[in-house]
């Protein structure tokens, strides 16, 4: 039978951002709100997509102290707790992916629980550190992870300010630029945990139940991919055809043209062993 959290705090807080999206249809409507609702969303799932996913938990790249503490406080302004916190648990989901100790398997675990309830429940508020040395051997990502919660405030006063400085009210920028596009990052990202494993086709015969489906790629800036993810898990490119749209991977490029990350890891054509992008 699927699993259902405890009811915690963090489940409440979950309920009411969730409750004050119908704000969006009290305030005032600019043309421009939905465009910022957009960015707001795309420049954090890439934080989720490029820092949490593709860099803190398979370093599928390599970054500056500086950039390394910049992506992870975007990353953290997602509302999905430490980068530390993160890397460990994603890590512990690939040595046993859709297996008994796979926390959020669809298969093992049910949908509910594998997409949201997990989080929510409480049970895994804890990570192993062990799982994370490379990381944590930073102090500054070591403060960000235990002071996770900094990087949605901050990202919610400055939404509430935008609001203001356009005229709108602080409380219509605050739903549009951060209330709303948070509630869908959360579910853009637990997709992956959840229809990813279930929802797709499957290109390599990976031994858990991982699947390719475009549409949660577009919606996830690449991380749709999943089947060939779990078949090469150090390539930062997920879309390995040419059609396989993968934003995550053609942003990483064009920083890496601006020196801002180095040593992408990819795989060539044919599949193989991967190389490194000069």
């Amino acid at each position: 039978m699927p699993r259902l959290p405890k009811l915690t705090v963090l489940s409440l807080l979950f309920a009411a951002l969730h409750a004050a999206c119908f704000g969006l249809f009290f305030t005032p409507f600019r043309w421009w709100l939905p465009l910022l609702l957009v960015a707001s969303y795309a420049l954090r799932m890439f934080g989720v997509t490029a820092g949490y996913h593709r860099y803190f938990s398979h370093r599928t790249y390599r970054l500056g102290r500086v950039n390394q503490f910049l992506l992870a406080f975007l990353a953290q302004t997602s509302g999905q707790k430490g980068v530390l916190w993160w890397a460990s648990h994603h890590r512990n989901h690939h040595r046993d992916s859709d297996g008994e100790s796979d926390i959020h398997s669809p298969i093992t675990q049910g949908f509910w629980y594998s997409h949201v309830g997990w989080v929510l429940s409480g049970a895994h508020d804890e990570h192993d550190p062990a799982n994370i040395q490379d990381l944590s051997r930073f102090p500054e990502i070591r403060f960000l992870d235990a002071h996770h919660w900094i990087c949605p405030w901050l990202f919610g006063i400055f939404s509430f300010e935008i609001g203001r400085w356009t005229g709108v009210g602080g409380f219509t920028g605050l739903l549009w630029i951060f209330v709303a596009p948070t509630v869908l990052l959360y579910h853009g990202t637990f997709t992956i945990n959840s229809l990813a494993h279930v929802w797709g086709s499957r290109r390599f015969d990976t031994p858990d139940g991982s699947r390719n489906n475009w549409v949660l790629a577009l919606l996830t800036l690449g991380e749709g991919w999943h089947n060939n993810h779990h078949a090469y898990q150090s390539s930062c490119r997920q879309g390995l055809r040419w059609w396989e749209v993968d934003a995550t991977y053609y942003a990483l490029r064009i920083l890496g043209w601006l020196r801002m990350v180095r040593d992408i890891r990819v795989f060539p054509s044919g599949m193989g062993r991967p190389r490194t992008d000069p």
